[in-house]
């Protein structure tokens, strides 16, 4: 199946790109490509456009595997993740009113989230790193109600254990996780980088 690159879309984007936008893409791909029982994985940010996409495209997703990542509540905007302090200060960071800058993966300043990224890692991720649209982590994300399907979390950098603390304290964020598998893979934010094959073979594990 074809894969987004977001990327390769940056020229796309405008005043008019938002949540709604990501969600878009990602279920007119699926029907594009009239596939069915699809796995759809959701990294870090993914995992708004990812639930909104598993919702509408209904009994064609199979399972949806969260890496490092959350299924977000009807009704709640990505932003809303995060601590009061965190959203002013990523608010203004927003220079042109539209976008985030790239981070400046500084290991220094985000050693838990760049762990085990070697330099030539951390190189690539600021080369390659886009502005991302601040309007998709201020949209409410639009649901249903309809059950969603079987997820799995691949917990990096965020531990297992303070996981089920988050579904316990009935953190919304972390509510939609409490009937998923959950598998631990110690390292940071990136695993696609940090920890390539072990990723792969999870993902693998948790659909077979």
């Amino acid at each position: 199946m074809p894969v987004l690159d977001r990327g390769g879309r940056e020229h796309l984007a405008g005043p008019h790109t938002g949540l709604e936008t990501h969600i878009t893409d990602i279920t007119a791909l699926v029907e594009a490509e009239e596939v069915h029982d699809v796995v759809l994985v959701a990294h870090s940010y993914a995992g708004a456009p990812v639930t909104g996409a598993a919702d509408r495209l209904g009994d064609r997703v199979a399972h949806v595997v969260y890496v490092d990542s959350c299924p977000p509540p009807g009704g709640a905007a990505f932003v809303e993740l995060f601590p009061p302090q965190e959203r002013e200060r990523t608010a203004a960071l927003v220079g042109d009113g539209r976008h985030l800058p790239p981070l400046p993966f500084d290991p220094a300043a985000d050693p838990v989230n760049l762990a085990g990224l070697d330099e030539a890692q951390l190189a690539r991720l600021r080369r390659l790193a886009t502005p991302h649209p601040y309007a998709t982590m201020t949209q409410p994300l639009r649901l249903s109600g309809k059950p969603l399907p079987p997820c799995t979390l691949i917990a990096c950098s965020i531990p297992p254990e303070q996981v089920q603390a988050m579904i316990e304290e009935g953190n919304p964020f972390f509510a939609g996780l409490a009937d998923a598998a959950v598998i631990a893979l110690p390292t940071g934010h990136y695993p696609m980088l940090s920890e390539p094959a072990r990723l792969a073979a999870l993902l693998a594990s948790a659909v077979a």
